[in-house]
């Protein structure tokens, strides 16, 4: 199985990397895991959930591999019928894939051809040393045939798989993106002003550094997209279709400015949040080249990966909320995990409505008429990001001294916060000093100093944004459209200060 696997996996580095059986049938699992499993897995392994996934799909594969095993000791037969039936789940995976091509199929083909071949091979070897011979020499020779053809299988397996991997890696992206080189708007955003963020108090810096803004997604492997090889194609209910290149985008005007992006699987007081500062192209200024069409209330985005995404029209339009084909994160090209080269953001809306990444396709459409990945799965449609608040220092469980500040940061955006409000052991609640207002898509940090007592505490946050409202109490999950509720820690206040 192994070794059927590892070819597979090697051949796809010829054709596509989705048309990996291994990675194909991790695609389909993460397509049809129901909701609240996606949910624990975010909640419980965050960016690390793909590794978990892979890594019991192999421990499944390996006690999978060793049953059978046992159970062909007599017979190939249920050996070789757990092949062909592991065969045909990887051929359906791989063809079911949204980019499969028709010669994805030679990957899995492939696989299973070496995984019968090779269990024929080994079983043949195996039943020599159980065979009954009066020779201890011929019995030592069959053993060493057998444990020599193990190591070659497992040695090729290994070759072929790092080979498979080498082909698929991120050595030619990473190139375009280092000819790329560093990217200047055109229309520089204005300096962060000081006292944006209290992050000598434990709050986090104002601007997240691109190595860690958060990262959630179904991609088991990164979409391998040049910038060279880049094209946009903006079609449907428009006036005029139009198909964008690199040049093409990065010869328009470029703007830049900071954005908080926020994701829906955020839990109440969860780490998916971030903020950069994004240098891009108006969405509303391609559309309004384009001419979008009475009635086309949805925009359809399309990854080259084949994953969908659904936007309403009038929120890539609106002046205010200012949507962008993100070419830049901190000055520097997009990372490939955050979809080098281009992204869409929407201030405002929830990542899984708005933030495709690796944007090749724009199309001009309806609700009724489409619906995108996540949208078929029961999510919600159009998910503003909801007014929340989080505290960070403080940390759960955190040992802190009397005089030691409660930070953290709320959201709002479009709307900006207005008012953080702490209190302490369920007692009244303290208005917060605020760190210096950015913009209404930004996040704004809060801080509260005081004097505690030894001991145990509870602090709880809420936050208010300039509509007038106050995020209610009530808990909401993450899914469909975006958690409630207050954040709160308990913390132990020291008796006298520790170094």
């Amino acid at each position: 199985m192994v070794a059927g696997l590892a070819v597979g996996h090697l051949v796809s580095g010829f054709i596509s990397p989705t048309s990996s059986p291994f990675l194909a049938v991790g695609g389909t699992a993460i397509d049809l895991t129901p909701l609240w499993l996606k949910d624990f897995a975010v909640r419980s392994f965050g960016s690390y959930d793909k590794v978990v996934l892979l890594s019991g799909m192999a421990a499944v594969i390996g006690l999978v591999g060793v049953a059978a095993g046992l159970l062909s000791r007599r017979s190939r037969t249920p050996g070789l019928v757990l092949l062909v039936v592991l065969g045909v789940v990887a051929t359906v995976a791989v063809l079911t894939r949204p980019t499969a091509g028709a010669l994805d199929v030679l990957a899995p083909l492939v696989a299973l051809i070496v995984s019968v071949g090779t269990f024929v091979l080994l079983h043949r070897l195996g039943r020599r040393t159980e065979v009954p011979t009066r020779d201890d020499a011929a019995a030592g020779v069959s053993r060493r045939g057998l444990l020599v053809g193990s190591v070659a299988v497992a040695a090729g397996a290994g070759i072929a798989a790092a080979g498979g991997q080498l082909l698929t890696g991120r050595g030619g992206i990473e190139a375009s993106r280092k000819a790329v080189g560093r990217i200047v708007p055109t229309v520089a955003g204005p300096p962060i002003p000081a006292g944006a963020d209290f992050a000598a108090d434990g709050s986090p810096s104002f601007i997240t550094p691109n190595r860690d803004f958060y990262r959630v997604d179904v991609n088991l492997t990164l979409p391998q997209l040049r910038a060279e090889d880049w094209r946009l194609r903006v079609h449907g209910m428009v006036d005029r279709e139009l198909t964008l290149n690199w040049a093409d985008l990065k010869s328009r005007k470029l703007i830049e400015r900071p954005v908080t992006m926020t994701c829906v699987s955020n839990e109440v007081g969860g780490p998916y949040i971030s903020t950069a500062n994004f240098t891009g192209v108006l969405v509303a200024d391609i559309l309004n080249e384009a001419g979008v069409r009475r009635g086309a209330d949805q925009v359809f985005t399309t990854s080259v990966d084949g994953w969908t995404c659904g936007s309403p029209t009038a929120a890539l339009t609106d002046p205010n909320r200012q949507a962008m084909l993100v070419i830049a994160m901190n000055r520097e090209p997009l990372p490939i995990e955050h979809g080098f080269p281009v992204r869409m953001i929407v201030p405002g809306l929830y990542g899984f409505v708005s933030g495709t990444k690796w944007i090749t396709d724009m199309e001009l459409t309806t609700f009724d008429a489409k619906q995108a990945y996540w949208l078929q799965r029961g999510w919600g449609q159009r998910a503003p990001v909801k007014t929340m608040s989080r505290i960070d220092s403080p940390g759960a469980f955190g040992r802190v001294n009397p005089d030691s500040p409660i930070t953290g940061i709320a959201w709002a955006q479009t709307k900006g916060i207005e008012k953080v409000e702490v209190r302490v052991d369920h007692g009244e609640w303290q208005p917060t000093e605020l760190s210096t207002e950015v913009n209404l898509d930004t996040w704004r940090m809060f801080r509260l100093r005081g004097r505690w007592e030894p001991g145990n505490h509870v602090a709880e946050v809420r936050a208010t944004d300039k509509t007038g409202y106050t995020q209610t109490t009530d808990r909401a999950a993450p899914i469909p459209d975006g958690a409630s509720g207050w954040h709160s820690v308990q913390f132990t206040v020291l008796s006298h200060h520790k170094p």
